[in-house]
């Protein structure tokens, strides 16, 4: 993810810097000119802000089809959750720099401060316009900012807070459209705003006219709903003719409520082809909380996936496996167990973590026992809060027939993985693969 940002917004750093060295005019002929150092930095943080925007409003319309690149569904999100952290970062500098001309007139003066050439009569009206919508469109990004990183803010009024970005995003593509250089459009830099501006503006639309997934959407029918014990609910879904089936450890969006909306589980089970899908869904917040009391066998539900490239296939590569699961993080290893059923000598040779609070009374451990004990290539250890263990990267060091450079599969806690991750590197460990599910949507 970080490797993709940086290249980037490094890539729109070197449109912005050909257009610089390029330029013709007042800025160009006047570089040691405070002016025209503030007009270059209003140019570079607008374009970084409109930019990473472009991306995260992309990014929301969940493209498939960029899975692979980025590693899954659940680490295209994490790139657009980041897109608009940095977004709203470059355009808070975007309006400092833009309140920062009465200071200049107060050190400097008035004396060299550069014309402004948007053209007159209908543009000029425009441009005025396209700065009022830039000077309320600052605000907003700041309070949506402030809700999605404040997790205790009900997830309901959140979303339907996030629903208005589209509409934010064209306000903003309107701004960036008259606010720009004229002399921008002749540039590599024009060319690429007029693509980030079309690829945003489609995208916009796309999520407001409620197409986002449409082609990956399945109807279906609440099958049963058990209470599994621990905070977790089972519900088995039978799919209408359409579901194009999934690869175990994939996840997709559940709709049991079209007022709450789709929420991601993973499916708990391998694909029998009976258009059936089930998933262990851990009371977490307000609305899993009471999903056992709320949902009963024959309500309508809708389905839209499978995404992610946590699965199974990817695993089988013959190298030493080490699977990490943290209490319900434990569902897409679920249905890797299920899915090698049925082809047990296709099993890597594996070490299977699973750390839970209370081993005694997990709804997981029992069925996660009898799926090993047809697997003799997979060893299960379940790490037991309630007999004071703990999983450390020692704990993987010192794991029975350790190989060098394992391949390691984690879904879990983040802050378990962020352990893990540190101690393998203290302990020399850190040429081992790790794998991570990233599921936050939000």
């Amino acid at each position: 993810m970080k490797r993709f940002l940086s290249a980037f917004i490094a890539l729109v750093g070197l449109a912005w810097g050909v257009e610089m060295l390029s330029a013709t005019g007042a800025v160009a002929s006047a570089p040691g000119n405070p002016w025209a150092v503030r007009e270059h930095a209003l140019t570079l943080t607008g374009l970084g802000s409109f930019a990473l925007m472009s991306l995260a409003m992309v990014l929301a319309t969940r493209p498939a089809r960029l899975e692979r690149f980025f590693g899954g569904m659940d680490r295209i999100y994490r790139v657009h959750k980041w897109a608009g952290i940095l977004a709203v970062g470059f355009a808070v500098l975007h309006w400092l720099v833009e309140l920062s001309d009465d200071l200049i007139k107060t050190l400097w003066g008035r004396e060299g401060r550069l014309p402004k050439d948007h053209g007159g009569g209908l543009l000029e009206a425009m441009r005025d316009v396209a700065e009022e919508l830039g000077e309320f469109a600052i605000y907003a990004l700041l309070a949506m900012l402030v809700l999605t990183l404040w997790k205790r803010f009900p997830f309901r009024i959140w979303r339907y807070v996030h629903k208005g970005m589209p509409v934010l995003y064209l306000a903003l593509a309107f701004h960036a459209a008259f606010l720009a250089p004229l002399d921008y459009w002749t540039q590599p830099v024009g060319v690429l705003l007029a693509g980030l501006i079309a690829a945003g503006s489609v995208a916009s639309v796309r999520v407001l006219g409620g197409r986002i997934g449409q082609d990956r959407r399945v109807g279906g029918v609440v099958e049963s709903v058990r209470d599994a014990g621990a905070g977790v609910t089972e519900v088995v879904c039978r799919l209408d003719e359409g579901w194009r089936g999934h690869r175990p450890g994939q996840f997709a969006f559940a709709t049991f409520d079209r007022l709450e909306g789709a929420h991601p589980f993973t499916i708990a089970g391998a694909d029998r082809g009976d258009r059936r899908v089930r998933f262990q869904i851990k009371a977490l917040g307000d609305y899993t909380r009471g999903l056992a009391q709320r949902l009963q066998p024959g309500r309508p539900m809708q389905v839209e996936g499978p995404y992610g490239c946590f699965d199974l296939p990817q695993s089988l590569d013959g190298r030493e496996q080490i699977w990490i699961a943290g209490g319900i993080g434990v569902t897409p290893f679920l249905a890797w167990l299920e899915a090698l059923q049925a082809r047990p000598e296709q099993a890597s040779d594996v070490d299977f973590y699973y750390s839970v609070r209370e081993h005694a009374t997990d709804p997981f451990v029992a069925r996660l026992q009898a799926l090993c004990a047809n697997l003799p290539a997979v060893r299960l250890h379940v790490i037991s809060g309630a007999r004071n263990e703990r999983l450390t990267a020692a704990t993987l060091r010192d794991r029975p027939r350790a190989g060098a450079a394992p391949e390691i599969w984690f879904c879990g806690p983040r802050g378990l993985a962020t352990s893990l991750r540190k101690g393998l590197r203290r302990l020399g460990m850190g040429g081992a693969s790790f794998h991570q599910e990233a599921f936050e949507m939000r």
